[in-house]
């Protein structure tokens, strides 16, 4: 096996992805490692048991894949997150990550640690395993003989593993039980409350109502009726905050549509949509029903739409409803970095957003045209982009150079590769047609990229793991977990007190300034309720870009 593994190096890197994503995925308790830890172990523990060569290169191309993945998907959100209150979220996305870095700057000093052990626990306590790249980039570039550096690389993947189970643990505690103590909440019934400001209606998972709450129905006019002699524009506004919407009128044999200026007449029957209480109870009481195929034979249309234009953003659903253009068209979803957002009438439409809009379908395209794009469905990836990007993005990275005392630091393919895929992301809010790849091709760039990188620094990592356990272990242990535990209880203090953020979407950024999904995901178990998760939105982004760069700055810190 050794000598197999040892020709055919790869094999080693599929066979820790697969042993990697299969015990990652195992719950124990309701606690999972993730598969991105599991390859890294399982890494580890091939790599100790046989001879694995990893080259540089196959490392290197994996992760800037993964990277320009990060910084797609963030791109939209990153410059917009500061506009709005989304500048609260945005902030404590920046200000928990720099409280880690400096407590790991600390504690690295305080434990001479090297290079190495440094970034490895940054990365596993924060719970950041992008920053073992740019760390293991940063090591690279030290003037050091051959074998420091490659032992250094190997201890970034054994500190990550030693501290990684504790920072997952201390970021589902503090989301679940100990910021809820603190902050005196009631996670059930505040995360009520605030669906209930929001205007959420709560739906259990797979239950569908046959109640309806909006409805086509025909309806002859009679010659009493009030809406006789009336425009369209005037029938359509039947008292206050009640809306109908009138798509067609059939007069005699003519089917006609209906133009805002055009005046009712008796006889005429309507196709009428509207919210279901004033169909049956307004009109219901004063007009026949009738059933006519060809007046309700209206086109509908169902589309998703990428939010890229201004116009609607930040502002309240109800706000918007209320809009000409908006006019007979309905939103079942939202979509915000993968994570659907809670639709209530409080809720606020972000530029990056994904959208699905039902409706008539002109009425849809012309609310369409106000938002942003239609996403048509591609399996396409544009690879001119994508490779022009991240080769442009690392020959940045290789070229820009900050002076540091009497030294010169890159700042790095891997952060250039970063920067490209958030440019490249940010372009897509102004030209959605550009750069275009698909959100399952977005996701495996992250997944495999990250998930193939650590499980090749575990495979070099294996050799070194208990030489360096024996000489860090608790110490590293323990450093660790108060790396993990003073950025939550920072971010806790200054999310409520300075920032005022809501309890519980407060709890909610705290697991995305952590870019810990798990941790949300625990939150929302624990509460019932997905509304924790706008909170997370807010924060992810710009902690991504943060704690992903500080796995170079921790380095030269150190060093």
């Amino acid at each position: 096996m050794s000598s197999l593994l040892s020709r055919y190096p790869e094999m080693g890197v599929y066979l820790a992805l697969a042993i990697g994503y299969w015990v990652g995925t195992r719950k124990v308790r309701g606690f999972t490692l993730g598969g991105v830890t599991g390859s890294l172990l399982a890494g580890m523990l091939i790599g100790a048991l046989f001879e694995v060569p990893v080259s540089a290169t196959a490392k290197s191309v994996v992760f800037l894949l993964f990277l320009f993945g990060i910084g797609y998907e963030v791109g939209p959100r990153f410059v917009s997150a500061m506009k709005g209150d989304g500048w609260r979220l945005a902030v404590l996305g920046a200000f928990m990550p720099a409280v880690g870095l400096l407590v790991a700057w600390a504690i690295a000093v305080a434990l001479d640690l090297n290079p190495g052990m440094a970034a490895g626990m940054l990365s596993g306590a924060l719970t950041e395993s992008p920053a073992m790249g740019t760390a293991a980039e940063a090591i690279r570039a030290l003037p050091l003989d051959e074998a420091t550096l490659r032992m250094y690389e190997a201890h970034i993947g054994v500190a990550d593993a030693v501290c990684y189970v504790a920072g997952a643990l201390g970021v589902i505690l503090t989301c679940t039980v100990i910021g809820p103590a603190l902050l005196r909440v009631d996670l059930v019934q505040d995360s009520l409350a605030l669906e209930r400001r929001y205007g959420i209606m709560r739906t259990r998972n797979g239950i569908a109502s046959a109640w309806q709450p909006f409805e086509t129905r025909g309806y002859r006019v009679a010659a009493a009726a009030p809406i006789v002699g009336r425009t369209v524009a005037e029938a359509e506004r039947v008292g206050d905050g009640m809306r109908l919407f009138i798509h067609r009128i059939r007069r005699g044999d003519d089917l006609l549509e209906p133009l805002p200026g055009m005046r009712i007449e008796p006889g005429d029957l309507l196709a009428i949509s509207g919210r279901r209480e004033i169909l049956v109870g307004y009109i219901g009481e004063r007009a026949e029903e009738v059933d006519d195929r060809a007046l309700l034979d209206i086109p509908t249309a169902a589309h998703e739409v990428f939010i890229s234009k201004g116009e609607w953003t930040r502002r309240p659903l109800e706000d918007i409803a209320g809009l000409d253009e908006a006019r007979a068209v309905f939103l079942r979803r939202v979509m915000r970095r993968g994570q659907e957002i809670p639709v209530g009438t409080r809720t606020e439409l972000e530029r990056g957003d994904v959208v699905l809009l039902t409706g008539p379908e002109a009425a849809v395209l012309r609310a369409t045209s106000r938002l942003g794009e239609l996403v048509q469905p591609t399996d396409a990836t544009d690879f001119v982009a994508v490779g022009t990007a991240i080769f442009a993005g690392a020959v940045f990275g290789a070229v820009v150079a900050v002076p540091v005392g009497g030294i010169t630091i890159t700042i790095g393919t891997s952060v250039g590769a970063l920067l490209a895929g958030i440019v490249t992301g940010h372009l897509r809010v102004h030209r959605p047609l550009f750069g275009r790849v698909p959100d399952s091709a977005v996701k495996f760039m992250q997944s495999f990229g990250l998930a193939g990188f650590v499980a090749m620094v575990g495979l070099g990592a294996g050799p070194h793991f208990l030489p360096a356990v024996r000489e860090s272990g608790l110490g590293l242990l323990l450093g660790g977990m108060v790396v993990t535990m003073v950025p939550l209880m920072s971010g806790l203090w200054f999310g409520r007190y300075v920032l005022k953020i809501d309890p519980i979407l407060l709890l909610g950024a705290i697991s995305g300034a952590q870019t810990f999904t798990a941790g949300l995901a625990a939150l929302q178990e624990k509460s019932g309720s997905a509304i924790a998760v706008i909170g997370y939105s807010g924060s992810v982004a710009v902690a991504h870009v943060f704690l992903t760069t500080w796995g170079s700055v921790i380095v030269l810190l150190v060093s």
